[in-house]
């Protein structure tokens, strides 16, 4: 990933002055586009509108959503980036995903582990040398986008993230300021591909366990039908009114651990812990798959079950252990984004919608598959209309 990146971005960036300005950057211009607010929460359910029409056309049989869902959620952070959405069928949309599927084969592959491990061999042709031509073809994609995208800003009238960055290219060259055109073409890539994986394998994780747990997923429409009786659709505040819906949202992150192993981190200080020394400038893995699986903080720390955020009397509970957008400073950017994906999505697909597991597709099996991120083997999902 670093001879990848070139330390260019938002998320593999070094701690430094040129990371904290685009972290600052990009949290900020998030929020600033509505991220948490009412106006996000409206572009989502615009997105979820082709959604519902798309699945039913597909109502009484049954679909692979691993792709469906990767366009979803592609398209919200899109209308961020872009301010504008891609059609499901769109030839840049498919090019797109088609080089990222066949990075993340090779880099997270044998090929990926053996650049890692044997360096003598990372000059010679073979196979891993695919992840750099697919990694190209995607900056090479994302440069011709902003290229266009420069023609038709009105500079100074931002109306998305790219306008906001171009901008500040503007006045660059009087403060100082560490934004350039690689960075903006790697953090467009940081955002899209952190802002599409995970909240995807997430859904993807979630319909898995309500279509094979049917008796959590009755229970769910049953309260979504009492708090959105009269209601034309969902909102994120009704989440209040939901504990047991938002709870199994929150497992479906727990057992999903979609990013197991977060980003990098880096300590900033020479630090003592539990023991041990660590001197300043390491390198630091958190493995958030064990705190979300481990045994002294969890209930059910093996099981798929709402009771983990649930107290005694059936009230939502958040968990201190709960970390699926890791911590600290390199904290998921787009957090209440997900969060706000994650809730309108399921609640407006279980209001509309049953799944069911198809009778033909054999055994289910839970058993993640490891890419980019954490996601369950593909499976199909069979869809009714309530």
């Amino acid at each position: 990933m670093s001879h990848l990146t070139q330390g260019n971005g938002v998320v593999f960036l070094d701690y430094g002055p040129a990371w904290k300005e685009h972290r600052r950057f990009s949290l900020t211009t998030l929020r600033n586009f509505g991220m948490g607010k009412r106006s996000m929460e409206d572009r989502i359910l615009g997105e979820i509108e082709h959604l519902v029409a798309r699945l039913e056309k597909s109502a009484g049989g049954s679909i692979n959503p691993e792709t469906l869902f990767h366009k979803v959620a592609s398209n919200i952070i899109y209308l961020v980036l872009y301010g504008t959405r891609l059609d499901y069928e769109d030839e840049t949309l498919q090019e797109y995903f088609s080089h990222y599927d066949e990075l993340a084969k090779v880099a997270n592959g044998p090929w990926g582990m053996i650049y890692d491990m044997v360096p003598i061999v990372r000059a010679l042709p073979l196979p891993f040398k695919k992840a750099f031509t697919h990694f190209e073809a995607i900056k090479a994609m994302i440069a011709s986008m902003v290229r266009k995208h420069k023609t038709s800003r009105i500079p100074g009238e931002p109306e998305n993230l790219v306008d906001c960055y171009l901008d500040e290219l503007d006045k660059g060259a009087n403060n100082g300021s560490h934004f350039n055109d690689a960075d903006l073409v790697r953090t467009i890539m940081d955002l899209h591909g952190g802002g599409t994986e995970t909240t995807s394998n997430t859904l993807l994780t979630a319909f898995l366990y309500l279509m094979t747990k049917p008796d959590i997923q009755e229970r769910c429409q049953k309260e979504i039908d009492e708090v959105l009786e009269g209601k034309a659709h969902a909102s994120f505040e009704d989440r209040h009114k939901m504990p047991y819906t938002h709870a199994v949202i929150h497992e479906s992150q727990r057992v999903a651990s979609t990013f197991p192993l977060s980003v990098p981190h880096c300590t900033t200080r020479d630090t003592e812990l539990m023991g041990y020394s660590i001197p300043k400038g390491t390198l630091i893995i958190p493995n958030l798959l064990s705190v979300l699986n481990e045994e002294d903080q969890w209930k059910f720390p093996h099981e798929f079950t709402p009771a983990n955020f649930l107290n005694e009397q059936g009230q939502f509970e958040k968990h201190e252990a709960f970390l699926p957008f890791s911590a600290g400073p390199r904290v998921c950017l787009g957090e209440g984004l997900a969060r706000m994906e994650l809730f309108l999505i399921l609640v407006t697909l279980l209001r509309r919608f049953q799944f069911f597991w198809p009778e033909d597709a054999g055994e289910p099996d839970y058993t993640p598959v490891f890419g980019v991120s954490l996601k369950p083997k593909p499976y199909r999902m069979g869809i009714r209309l309530r």
